[in-house]
């Protein structure tokens, strides 16, 4: 905790009062946007909004990333809903929202990944997404920007180019059904507990280690084929399909390369690199010669225009999305952040002599915020819902603000400078568990 000067808190208390845009709601029905009018000017001309959540599985966060995308969709003409969650699954969730069949649940379950979509303001946004598109001609997509399999293994990448394959290679399908394939046998069964992830990349790092260089062999040689052979296939398949499965196949060995890292780390000699981050930033820029303006939601770390660490968990400063999109988008691109006043976090945790990647769910009260936290800042303001435009911050608080630190990330604070990292955040007093289904 630090120690504020009373005087300068409460001049900026005052400045916050007058000059926040108070929101009136956050439910994403309500069809009256006048209160999100100062977004308007805020976006200006920008290609990319990107709207973050401080924590994941927070009632609140989804309310307002779907209100928010009801509003830059229909008063703006924004035409992508890009998530974090796996590139390659995504595509089965966008069939949908377009009018295509499929089972929703099973959509909420397998197409959006960290289990992210299994609960019901997930499936209202969805639903609301396919309904848009049923009645306008200019349609929204949903897209996924991550790596696959929650970040667990490139296998779901890889079936979707072996789809492509059978269609238009089928000797070298056959291939990659022998040779590449078994290799992703040492996957854990049992995927139905929560933290399923952690025994799959407990399984990668116990491979021998020819094994897993053939992975990242294989993978590779099969990225090379798709794009020498990218003419030949489109004169056999349509040419936009060709186009996605190649980048599914690329994102396929990012995380490769990412798993790859996690094994060298013991060993390593050198900085990490934050490989996921830069091939969410480069699916984004794929998508953005698709789509003219797109909405990118995610959690702050991922947006945010600055490095990402939490010691001493995370000691290297990450290069995150929001950098490597900065160093492109410039001011195409604006970042809107959301910090909470206080609340009960959705948590998880092992279960004592469970089986492996099964957790208990319990809930948590957040502690106090520590007082150079943007979120104890904005709780000062004493307005339980409000949007400010960190770019009008004046000269005569400015000095508060560069005191301020940190951001809460879920329960505990993260180190940044808020107004570098961000454009514009968003202000919640109190934050509720999302509305998860039983199996989330």
């Amino acid at each position: 905790m630090t120690t504020s000067d009373p005087n300068i808190d409460q001049a900026v208390t005052e400045w916050l009062r007058d000059n926040t845009n108070r929101l009136r709601t956050l439910d994403p029905a309500d069809e009256d946007f006048s209160d999100l009018e100062p977004l308007r000017e805020i976006v200006g001309d920008a290609r990319v909004v990107s709207i973050g959540e401080s924590t994941h599985r927070v009632h609140e966060f989804y309310q307002l990333r779907h209100r928010v995308v009801r509003f830059l969709v229909t008063q703006l003409g924004f035409g992508g809903f890009v998530m974090e969650s796996g590139f390659a699954e995504g595509f089965a969730v966008n069939d949908w929202v377009l009018g295509g069949a499929g089972d929703l649940t099973a959509l909420l379950h397998d197409g959006i990944t960290y289990r992210m979509g299994r609960c019901a303001e997930m499936r209202e946004q969805l639903e609301w997404m396919r309904a848009y598109n049923a009645s306008h001609d200019r349609k929204v997509r949903f897209y996924g920007m991550d790596v696959p399999d929650s970040s667990a293994s490139a296998l779901p990448a890889v079936k979707v180019v072996l789809s492509l394959l059978d269609d238009v290679d089928t000797a070298y399908a056959q291939v990659v059904r022998t040779s590449l394939l078994p290799l992703f046998d040492y996957l854990p069964a049992d995927r139905s507990g929560r933290a399923w992830a952690a025994p799959a990349l407990q399984a990668y790092m116990a491979l021998e280690p020819a094994v897993r260089f053939e992975l990242t062999a294989r993978i590779g040689a099969m990225v090379e084929r798709l794009q020498a052979m990218r003419v030949v296939y489109s004169e056999l398949a349509d040419a936009d399909r060709v186009d996605r499965v190649y980048r599914c196949a690329a994102t396929a060995r990012h995380m490769d390369a990412f798993l790859s890292a996690m094994a060298d780390g013991a060993t390593r000699t050198y900085q990490g690199a934050n490989i996921r981050d830069a091939a969410m930033a480069e699916n984004i820029e794929w998508i953005l010669q698709r789509e003219d303006r797109i909405i990118v939601g995610a959690a702050n770390g991922h947006i945010q225009r600055w490095p990402f660490w939490a010691p001493p968990i995370v000691n290297d400063k990450l290069t995150m999305v929001g950098q490597h999109l900065a160093a492109s988008l410039g001011d195409q691109m604006v970042v809107i952040a959301t910090c909470f006043g206080g609340g009960t976090l959705w948590l998880h945790r092992p279960i004592p002599g469970g089986a492996p990647g099964h957790t208990e769910v319990f809930v948590e009260d957040v502690a106090a915020l520590p007082d150079d936290t943007l979120d104890a800042l904005m709780s000062g303001a004493g307005v339980p819902l409000h949007l400010l435009d960190l770019r009008q911050v004046p000269s005569t608080v400015a000095d508060r603000f560069t005191k301020t630190t940190s951001i809460m990330n879920g329960g505990q604070p993260q180190p940044i400078d808020p107004r570098a990292a961000f454009d514009a955040v968003v202000f919640i007093d109190s934050i509720t568990p999302w509305h998860a289904f039983p199996t989330a």
